[in-house]
């Protein structure tokens, strides 16, 4: 008898948009919400699920944020809330600095004078 089993990672945009300023980038943007999570597979199905963070994504410049996992919980409920700047905490992104191009969003490392992307002045 064979058991196919596993764990993994996933990810899962759930049904809240806000459109904001963008305090970052100086853009009018969208924030969408997104959940991740580890999961237990059984026969390639999802058995349950541990250790859910949520975060939003801005839609201007791509900057994520982390929000508190009970203020997460009550808007994949469907609860009307509107997030204000206390209740974003910004995510570092892969290694890149917290330097983002005003034309385009793109991150760059500090070192760059002019965006790699587009070629504007940081």
């Amino acid at each position: 008898m064979f058991l196919i089993f596993g764990i993994s990672n996933g990810e899962k945009k759930l049904d809240f948009v806000q459109t904001m300023l963008c305090s970052h980038c100086g853009k009018y943007g969208r924030l969408e919400l997104y959940m991740s999570y580890m999961y237990f597979s059984l026969f390639f199905i999802p058995i349950f699920k541990w250790s859910r963070k949520y975060y939003v994504k801005s839609t201007c410049c791509n900057m994520m944020y982390e929000i508190d996992y009970e203020l997460g919980k009550r808007l994949q409920r469907g609860e009307q809330i509107t997030l204000t700047e206390n209740d974003l905490h910004a995510m570092n992104h892969g290694g890149y600095a917290t330097r983002y191009c005003r034309n385009c969003g793109y991150p760059s490392s500090p070192e760059f004078d002019y965006c790699p992307k587009c070629g504007s002045k940081l």
